[in-house]
């Protein structure tokens, strides 16, 4: 395919924004949820904390079926792989909007994110194809745009559907533009397929890939129900997790075909990197998840408004990162990263001063700062990462390094709600603990709510809420503050890393 001509005039433009488009549904499905989980979870009558398996389930089949992208295209065809990528993810967001049950849209969930692997890298590969090579970086600025515009209306279209309109729409309106993107893409570029050939494909390690982190996220999910390991299938979990991990390990290390090569955390810019992008990841996406879900199930605020909350940093990511592109082209890749991790931690730091009666604009503040670091995090990390890679293997190890950050992601939604579950249980035991009904404060405060009309139970009931509040608030804060001192660790294995700039590899040091 590369010898074919590239695309031009309205073709090219039509066939861009189509490719595009299918990034952007990937992307916009990773984070239109996001908001949406109290009014999925209300509908569909579970808990705040099982809605996220919404979440959790998509992100850890889209990181699982990553590594298959490679093979796939390999064995029959960018195009074919794409097209027939984007029409399975239109089928699979069709039947997420008919759920019926929470366990039914996990499923379609699920189904939405393994076929969902080939989509970002594909529409990155054939973008590439159809531009002349002298513009190939405004390809690469269209297709970078995409996955920056897709968090800013993730949140918002996220948040007014479901405050206006059925949940099921969130996923629904997948279905015009994908049926449009794949359209399109066959139509002109059924004649620019790609050499095909029959490669070996790793089943065992991918069999076992499938067993450990599937074991792994499942403990996590269910986990806090269950009492962890008291229960004895989340003991059963946690040692399938471990033995698949071990045997794993061990089979991809000896496979002369491997699923994901192993090989690649021998070299030590990609291991530090990697280890850096996935960790420095999880705590952002950690944060993206509790700020909404804290300003919705505790502070009064609708799907709509958490959404306008969360969606200015990526006003501010979009808006930075023309000029970030152009400064990682003469600067080393690590004080990018370095300024990226103050600005997380700065951004974390601020949130530590929210109260229950901090304004929009205050709650917006630190979220903007976040936005700042992350018009750099991405780009730094992944020039961090691939400078000492070989270029034969860098296919391979950005696909490793995808699956590695959004598993970690994954795992970083279960963390973030369980230890936020129970760090508020043991702060709404605290102050509980000295309370009486005998104490004249408290009776003097039930005294005045009774006097406002309430009875004697429902003046209890809004002084339990107030604690619940009060226990959610501190505990929200002390994961800010393990949040900020988490992105500051960053910053030292960061310089473990050899110089890395955006054009040019590595350097010695």
């Amino acid at each position: 395919m590369s010898e074919l001509p590239p695309l031009t005039g309205p073709k090219l433009l039509v066939t861009a924004v189509a490719l595009a488009l299918g990034t952007f549904m990937q992307v916009l499905d990773s984070t239109i949820a996001n908001v949406s989980i109290p009014t999925i979870a209300g509908n569909l009558g579970v808990s705040a904390d099982q809605g996220t398996w919404v979440i959790t389930s998509f992100a850890v089949a889209n990181g699982i079926s990553v590594p298959l992208t490679g093979w796939l295209m390999q064995r029959y065809g960018a195009v074919r792989t794409f097209v027939v990528s984007v029409l399975l993810f239109t089928l699979a967001s069709l039947l997420c909007g008919a759920a019926w049950s929470l366990p039914a849209l996990v499923m379609f969930r699920v189904l939405q994110g393994a076929v969902s692997g080939p989509l970002i890298p594909g529409s990155q590969a054939l973008l590439l194809t159809i531009f002349p090579r002298e513009k190939r970086g405004s390809a690469l600025g269209l297709w970078s745009m995409t996955t920056l515009v897709g968090p800013i209306c993730g949140p918002i279209l996220g948040g007014y559907i479901s405050d206006n309109y059925s949940w099921s729409w969130i996923f629904l309106i997948n279905v015009p533009v994908g049926l449009l993107t794949a359209a399109v893409c066959w139509r002109n570029m059924a004649g620019r397929e790609t050499p095909r050939r029959a490669l070996p494909v790793d089943r065992m390690g991918f069999l076992l890939l499938l067993v450990w982190v599937g074991s792994l996220q499942i403990m996590l999910d269910r986990g806090k129900d269950a009492d962890w390991f008291a229960a004895t299938p989340i003991r059963v979990l946690a040692i399938v997790a471990a033995i698949g991990f071990v045997a794993w390990v061990i089979w991809e290390a000896t496979e002369e075909h491997p699923i994901v090569d192993l090989s690649l955390f021998g070299i030590r810019n990609f291991l530090l990197g990697t280890i850096v992008f996935c960790l420095g990841y999880a705590v952002f996406f950690g944060n993206n998840l509790l700020v909404p879900l804290w300003l919705q199930t505790q502070l009064g605020y609708t799907a709509t408004w958490a959404g306008l909350v969360v969606a200015p940093s990526g006003l501010v990511a979009v808006s930075i990162a023309p000029f970030a592109a152009r400064l990682m082209a003469r600067v080393d890749a690590r004080w990018t990263a370095t300024g990226s991790f103050i600005a997380f931690t700065l951004s974390y730091f601020m949130r530590t001063y929210y109260a229950p009666d901090t304004s929009y604009f205050w709650f917006v503040m630190p979220l903007l700062v976040q936005g700042a670091g992350v018009s750099f995090f991405f780009v730094s990390m992944v020039t961090i990462s691939l400078s000492d890679v070989p270029p034969a293997r860098i296919p391979s190890a950005s696909g490793l390094s995808n699956f590695a950050r959004i598993t970690a992601g994954s795992f970083a939604i279960s963390i973030t709600t369980t230890l936020w579950d129970r760090r508020e249980a043991l702060h709404q035991t605290r102050l509980t603990e000295t309370a009486s009904a005998y104490d004249p404060a408290l009776q003097t405060t039930v005294a005045q709510l009774q006097a406002l009309g309430m009875a004697q139970a429902q003046a209890f009931g809004r002084l339990m809420q107030e604690v619940i509040g009060q226990a959610y608030l501190l505990a929200s804060i002390e994961f800010f503050w393990l949040s900020a001192w988490l992105s500051l660790t960053m910053i030292p294995l960061v310089w473990l890393a050899r110089r890395s700039i955006g054009q040019g590899g590595a350097a010695a040091d």
